[in-house]
């Protein structure tokens, strides 16, 4: 089984990015806006809010904080189920059509991109998900792939640290990641892995082939089974006196080189 179904629960979006980003794009039971805080911005979101239909409450600060549970919510809160996790079928789908040969030619359409999906062997910690999550958007990612256990899911935190960049990108969450993976390259995707101590450097690597880039979680790295379903193995150079990086840092250093070379202008 490559997916899970299990139905999202109640959850909470804390933030004006994550609360702006939402509206329109899922349900969202109502939003509560700290009494007497209607900044522009948060005036804005409050128009959205009445522009489709969704309730407003204005509570005191100390509601927002106890329905945040933190207090880094910006004075706005919708209380709305957690986002639901995509199908890897559906992001693969997209994968195997813009892996065509001949998909946009001869029919005047424009040529969907290759795809760049992101893999996550076992990120625990909710901030790293949420900056890898804001950085694979931004980079253009098709989609990201979780494993199910050992792994942070689409928490509050999460969406916090995201910063409304959840509401852009698929999301699956997976029971095996390493049959994930062997499924994605059944897709004629290449997957390349990465690791501190691996000969290759990342910058040899060529993205411009339909790819999969897959990051091991804190401490532990790749799995075995992980490592050994990957096409190649490579890694981020290290010049100073740290054994590696963050992997929201990693993700984003090769998330960039390869935005780079798939977006790069010919002389």
């Amino acid at each position: 089984m490559l997916h899970s179904n299990a139905k999202p629960e109640p959850s909470t979006l804390c933030g004006i990015h994550a609360v702006e980003a939402a509206l329109g794009r899922r349900p969202i039971d109502h939003v509560l806006v700290t009494q007497g805080h209607h900044g522009p911005r948060v005036e804005r979101i409050i128009q959205a809010c009445r522009a489709h239909g969704i309730p407003l409450r204005f509570a005191p600060l100390a509601a927002l904080d106890r329905a945040a549970g933190a207090t880094h919510h910006q004075n706005v809160v919708a209380v709305c189920p957690a986002k639901a996790y995509d199908d890897l079928e559906s992001i693969l789908a997209v994968a195997v059509m813009s892996s065509s040969p001949d998909a946009g030619e001869d029919t005047g359409a424009t040529a969907l991109p290759k795809p760049l999906l992101l893999v996550l062997d076992g990120v625990e910690d909710p901030a790293n998900l949420g900056a890898v999550a804001r950085t694979a958007v931004a980079a253009g990612v098709t989609g990201i792939v979780i494993p199910e256990r050992r792994a942070a899911g689409l928490s509050p935190a999460v969406a916090r640290a995201a910063a409304g960049a959840l509401e852009h990108v698929k999301i699956a969450r997976v029971t095996n990641l390493t049959r994930a993976i062997i499924e994605i390259k059944r897709r004629q995707v290449w997957v390349y892995g990465f690791e501190a101590k691996a000969e290759k450097s990342y910058l040899d690597l060529d993205y411009l082939l339909p790819c999969a880039l897959v990051f091991g979680g804190e401490g532990h790295g790749l799995h075995r089974l992980v490592r050994e379903a990957c096409d190649q193995i490579a890694a981020i150079p290290i010049y100073g006196q740290v054994e590696s990086l963050n992997v929201s840092v990693a993700a984003a250093v090769v998330l960039y080189e390869a935005a780079r070379q798939r977006h790069a202008r010919p002389l």
